[in-house]
This record gives C-alpha cells, structure tokens and sequence, in this order.
C-alpha cells in the first residue's frame, strides 16, 4: 500500500509540473516567450532531476541483488554479471529519454510560436 501511494503521489507531483510546461504566458518577463521558457526551465529540470533519482534507486537495487546472487552463488557470478550489465544499461537508457525529453522541452517548443510567425501562421 506504501508503494501504491508514493507512486500516486510522486504522478500527481509529475502532472503539477505539467502546468509549467504547457503554461502559454507566465506573469511578467516577454509576452508568449520570455516567461514561458523560465517555466519550461523549471519544468525540465524537475524532470531530469525526478528521472536521476528513480534511475539512481533502479541501479542500486539492481546491484544489490547482482551481490547477493553472487554472494550466494559465487560459481554463476559471470552469468549473474552479464545481466547485471544489461539491466544497467536499460534502466540507464530511461534517465537518457527522460534527458531527451527535457531537452525537447527546453528547446523545441519555445521557439515553435516565433518560427510559426516568421512563416506566417497563426498560433
């Protein structure tokens, strides 16, 4: 039940931020795009920073296990090694989405409303 409930709360925290991201204008800084990208900083970097955590968490069980196999049995360390390696590097490759989607928000969509102006379409 403890679990189920720090997942929730750790989604509804994930959803707060949301806000900041999607804001159109935030109060104070330039019209559309000055107070935006403060809120998108904001919102990328609680991202990234939520991500680091749960991939830190990820490895360190990870690891703990991968010993305590080993310790257990230490004739299957090359196996239990082996995959270790490869659940490393997998749950590695979730905090490098969680970077590339961070790097999206800061980059890509704040200039998506003056590109659309300089062609001419209306956001």
């Amino acid at each position: 039940m403890k679990k189920l409930m720090i997942a929730g709360m750790t989604l509804l925290f994930t959803l707060g931020l949301a806000t900041l991201a999607l804001a159109a204008e935030a109060a104070g800084g330039a019209p559309g795009l000055g107070g935006f990208f403060a809120a998108s900083v904001t919102a990328a970097g609680f991202g990234i920073g939520i991500a680091a955590f749960g991939t830190g968490i990820g490895q360190g069980l990870a690891i703990r296990s991968a010993v305590e196999g080993i310790a257990r049995n230490p004739e299957a360390s090359g196996k239990i090694t082996v995959t270790m390696l490869i659940g490393l590097a997998l749950i590695e490759s979730l905090c490098i989405y969680a970077l590339v989607v961070a790097l999206i928000i800061l980059y890509a969509y704040p200039m998506a409303k003056p590109i659309a102006g300089a062609l001419g379409l209306k956001m």
